[in-house]
């Protein structure tokens, strides 16, 4: 869907919603704010985190739901690299930059301005407070901009409503000390702000506006809970290139590079618990389906984290390999160029043995389906990868996945700096080593060859 497409449907849904909760809005507003929100969504960074992404959460909610969805990622420091300009004029009156942290400004430096203080109640935020990326930053400053957006045309209430269902999305976030979970700490926190600003609601209203949050909340994140891992995968894919932009440039990025990104990840998805990832207060939602989406979390958690690693190792190779000849090598350098435009150059999968018969083959389902994963591929190849793995799907064939596990901690050593490159390749089964290194021959060799005909083709016509 293009841009203009884009800010029309944006339109579309911010007057229905308006309309839905009774506001007047104001039509070349509207249009800005549309333009505003969908620029936003579509920077050069943005790869998940898309104007598909906030369509979706919102898409089958009320009318609270939908404008929360519009809003709640338009703030993402850590992949926008920054706030732009076009946001930061909203909020710049509020935050403040000390040492690369964005800190919510000092009582006296700040404006009266109703739209703030109702976000700082709903969010339980101080003025002199440090925000941090990972702990409400983005969504703080993310619901301040909409209730700035917002405030022509709606009421106070349908506005604090809309800025719980984005303080839910704040990610990954269990029970505090005194063993409240998210929804509970919200909930209280609307409780005083329904008397601060003489709001009218009643505990049940309170305890729906909470619920509707956390049902917002777990679409955002629904992802995980995909029946299908390779959809799951999918997701995961999108996410790399949000945090690690070198990525972006297909055909140019590092084995080092690729390398961290998916380092990354997999530290990621061991941090991650699948408890956290889905909330719940009261009965939204119910207990059953809850548990089906945390096991199906589990589940998607435990193929990623051995399907990282098993690519973790393949690429250990190609960087050990890529250091005899450089430390910023191009990962095309090694395994040829990604096919494009209907070119195909050589690329070291062409290179590798076909392993009819595995000495050692899987041993549970999850070693199965992450076999086919790394062998058949996710659900799409993206713009900077191909979707199957072709290197880690030749070791894991040759080695097992127990073999494979037990060098992928040699693997980490190399990273470290624990060992050296040379040190982690003689860690590694010769027979199974060679043809890599045959095969990256063969690329470089593949190249000259082009160089050479090039070479004499000059000759001939000159």
């Amino acid at each position: 869907m293009d841009l203009e497409e884009d800010q029309k449907r944006c339109c579309e849904r911010l007057n229905w919603a308006i309309a839905q909760l009774g506001g007047d809005p104001n039509p070349s507003l509207i249009a800005r704010i549309a333009g505003l929100v969908i620029q936003t969504m579509t920077g050069p960074w943005r790869f998940f985190h898309t104007p598909e992404h906030i369509f979706e959460v919102g898409e089958s909610g009320d009318a609270v739901e939908v404008l929360a969805a519009l809003f709640h990622d338009l703030v993402y420091v850590q992949v926008d690299q920054g706030v732009s300009v076009n946001i930061s004029a909203f909020i710049s009156p509020f935050v403040k930059e000390v040492n690369g942290q964005l800190v919510i400004r000092d009582r006296d430096d700040l404006p009266d301005d109703l739209m703030f203080e109702l976000m700082l109640g709903v969010f339980g935020f101080q003025p002199g407070q440090g925000l941090i990326p990972t702990a409400g930053q983005n969504e703080f400053l993310s619901a301040v901009i909409g209730a700035k957006c917002l405030q022509h045309a709606l009421s106070l209430g349908s506005i604090a409503e809309i800025a719980s269902c984005i303080e839910a999305t704040i990610p990954f976030r269990g029970r505090a000390e005194d063993g409240s979970t998210p929804g509970e700490r919200l909930h209280h926190r609307l409780e005083a702000v329904n008397q601060t600003y003489s709001l009218g609601w009643s505990t049940a209203a309170i305890d729906a506006i909470v619920k509707r949050a956390v049902r917002l909340a777990n679409r955002d994140v629904e992802n995980f809970a995909y029946p299908a891992s390779a959809d799951f995968l999918d997701n995961t894919w999108n996410l790399l290139p949000e945090t690690n932009h070198d990525l972006a440039n297909a055909n140019s990025y590092t084995v080092y590079g690729y390398r961290m990104s998916l380092q990354k990840m997999e530290g990621f998805m061991y941090f991650l618990k699948p408890e956290l990832v889905f909330q719940r207060f009261q009965n939204e939602p119910e207990e059953a389906v809850y548990q089906q989406l945390v096991e199906r979390t589990g589940r998607n958690l435990d193929v990623a984290r051995l399907y990282l690693g098993s690519k973790l190792l393949s690429i250990a190779v190609v960087e050990a390999l890529s250091r005899r000849i450089g430390r910023d090598i191009p990962l095309a350098t090694m395994m040829g160029e990604l096919p494009s435009f209907g070119v195909t150059t050589a690329q070291l999968e062409n290179f590798l043995p076909i392993v009819d018969v595995m000495p050692y083959p899987p041993e549970t389902d999850l070693e199965w389906e992450v076999l086919s994963l790394l062998e058949k591929g996710r659900s799409q190849s993206s713009s900077y990868d191909i979707k199957n793995s072709p290197v880690a799907t030749y070791l894991i064939k040759s080695l097992g996945f127990k073999a494979s596990r037990e060098l992928l901690k040699e693997a980490k050593a190399f990273f470290k700096g624990d060992l050296t490159a040379e040190e982690f390749l003689q860690c590694c089964d010769r027979s199974v080593l060679e043809p890599i290194v045959s095969g990256v021959a063969k690329v470089f060799a593949s190249r000259q060859e082009a160089v050479q005909r090039e070479r004499i083709s000059s000759q001939v016509h000159s």
